[in-house]
């Protein structure tokens, strides 16, 4: 068979620069062939699930056509007719289920009997044609569906879905994750750095043909944990949405090109990050040091159960702060660092470690904890279950020989084996749960530091005054309070917005704040503006005009859709100046 790498390899090749794959059993796993739609099996498995499994290939997620699968069986041949049979009757189990699921519970709907074992019964001889087929004539009365039904209902509960958990990920991460525009940003700037030749398509993917020598030249580990980097990659982008439309590749974390650029970035710049850089910020609100640390938990086995890089700012006054570590994006590179008083090192891994570090704990243990409940649930019934089966066979063996039937002495050592087998699993399962559940704080290191300046030049413009801001903060939360909304103040962190309005119902606000003294253009930092993108409609700016006199609210939903920014290169900054376009609170 073929390694992950070389079926990798070949479904590159497939999708960039041929109209046919003729594959073995290889080709049933470990590759994802959406943009494929015809499928033709010359060799029919006599594994059910395997034939799932090859036609999982192309009838997956993403699939844009209407997918055909032919499946070849020889006439006049014991194989053929046993397989007609049986198809035949797993297409009326599946009409009677509604469910395609019975293909992956095909040995619960053929008691003590595979596939295999039918077929090689025909060919010898040793049952007749007619005999395997009165015995797949059984399979679709009510006890073989109820089994179905069980086991599809069993291997769907041992994948637990919590929706509450499930619904709470999904918001953290849509608040916190890394944005496709950020890692498109990053992607564009790392190539350009590495004097990689990074080509932009006409229908705006990206192309690189072929890929660097360095870049391909990963580690064993490397590619262990993301796999092989591809010679040439086509037609790629960031963006979900658009590989979908398009039948590109998408680039995430993870994805090995994107990995290799990270790793040959860091790599040619570690020197440069320890030493730290020097920036100005446009708004003139962070004055000293901004530092970058990573805290690392670990489970009782001293695996790393999770990681997290946090941005502290130090102030000129006053103590350590956390901050968004997308914080950079907001500021613009400066020549030089000027006069920076040092603060120990230490001290800031240490304020990481009281003040930061045991949410992150906390957050990895309440979902280790989850899963091991499932596990408990789920795994440690079905060892009971299958423990007391065992007990069951030996006790009727002993009640067998104590009536004086004579048992073969190794049928009770298989028995007894098994059973000890059984019991010796879960007593791992259980050291495991308690090791995975077993959380302690890990290496915390400090990663880079960055000089930070305010702009010389800010103005009102650009930064209005504390008052202004004070007034325009009040006048939003005194509105998402008179709509009965728990509204909570985020700005400190410099997540792109400012405040977090959640409603009866769940649905949440991401508000930006901006207030004017009188009126005018106001300004978007560039993570204010990605951030407008990537949550839509979920995202409001607020302006808070003539915040001296008479404060007037202007409500404007998903702006990124509806507003027309200038980029300001030399400040960082997007100027929107007919922000009073839309008319509606609610556009």
């Amino acid at each position: 068979g073929m390694g992950l790498d070389e079926r990798i390899r070949a479904e590159h090749e497939f999708k960039d620069q041929a109209q046919v794959m003729v594959s073995t059993e290889a080709g049933g796993e470990g590759i994802n062939l959406q943009f494929c739609s015809l499928m033709v099996n010359y060799d029919i498995p006599w594994n059910p699930n395997r034939l799932e499994q090859r036609m999982g290939r192309i009838h997956r997620y993403g699939q844009r056509k209407e997918v055909f699968i032919y499946n070849l069986v020889a006439e006049d041949t014991v194989e053929g007719e046993v397989l007609r049979r049986l198809f035949k009757k797993l297409e009326a189990i599946r009409q009677a289920m509604g469910s395609d699921r019975v293909f992956d519970v095909i040995q619960e709907v053929i008691p003590g009997r595979s596939l295999a074992d039918l077929i090689v019964e025909a060919l010898t001889g040793r049952r007749t044609l007619d005999e395997i087929a009165a015995e797949i004539e059984r399979i679709p009365d009510e006890e073989a569906l109820r089994r179905a039904r069980e086991a599809a209902l069993e291997a769907l509960a041992t994948r637990h879905i919590d929706l509450k958990t499930v619904l709470g990920e999904e918001r953290r991460a849509k608040e916190m994750r890394l944005v496709p525009e950020y890692i498109e940003r990053f992607f564009a700037r790392a190539c350009a750095f590495l004097r990689i030749p990074l080509e932009t398509r006409r229908d705006g993917n990206y192309r690189l043909v072929p890929v660097p020598a360095p870049l391909r030249q990963r580690s064993v580990e490397f590619q262990n944990r993301y796999g092989e980097v591809q010679r040439t990659y086509r037609d790629f982008t960031f963006y979900k949405e658009e590989a979908r439309k398009t039948g590109a590749e998408l680039v995430a974390p993870g994805h090995p090109l994107l990995e290799a650029v990270i790793e040959e970035a860091i790599a040619k710049g570690e020197a440069d990050l320890k030493r730290g850089a020097a920036f100005v910020d446009p708004s003139g609100e962070l004055s000293r040091t901004v530092w970058f640390v990573e805290a690392e938990v670990r489970d009782g086995s001293g695996t790393p159960a999770g990681k997290r890089l946090y941005a502290v700012f130090q102030p000129q006054q006053g103590g350590l702060r956390p901050i968004s570590s997308g914080v950079l994006w907001d500021l613009k590179p400066a020549a030089s660092a000027g006069n920076r008083s040092p603060l120990d090192p230490l001290a800031v891994q240490a304020y990481v470690a009281e003040e930061l570090v045991p949410q992150l704990l906390s957050e990895i243990k309440a979902e280790r904890e989850r899963q091991a409940r499932v596990k408990e649930r789920y795994g440690l019934r079905s060892l009971d279950t299958l423990i007391g089966e065992a007990e069951a066979d030996l006790l009727e063996l002993e009640t067998r020989r104590a009536k004086g039937e004579e048992i073969p002495e190794p049928l009770f050592h298989r028995l007894r084996e098994r059973r000890e087998e059984l019991e010796e699993r879960r007593r791992r399962l259980l050291e495991t749960l308690r090791l995975e559940t077993t959380l302690v704080p890990g290496t915390i290191k400090l990663v880079g530091a960055a000089a930070v300046s305010p702009l010389p030049q800010a103005d009102e413009f650009l930064h209005p005054s504390v008052e202004v801001e004070r007034v325009g903060m009040e006048v939003a939360m005194a509105h998402e309070r008179g709509e009965g909304r728990q509204v909570e103040d985020v700005s400190a962190l410099n997540l792109g917005y400012d405040l977090r309005s959640e409603g009866a119902e769940g649905d949440v606000r991401y508000i930006e704040v901006k207030a004017r003294a009188g009126t005018g253009p106001i300004v978007l930092t560039p993570n204010e503006w990605l951030m407008a993108h990537r949550l839509g409609d979920e995202y409001w700016l607020y302006v808070v005009e003539n915040t001296a006199q008479k404060p007037t609210l202007h409500r404007i939903r998903n702006p990124a859709s509806v507003l027309q920014a200038e980029e300001r290169v030399e400040v960082v900054r997007y100027v929107v100046r007919d922000w009073k376009r839309p008319t509606s609170d609610d556009v």
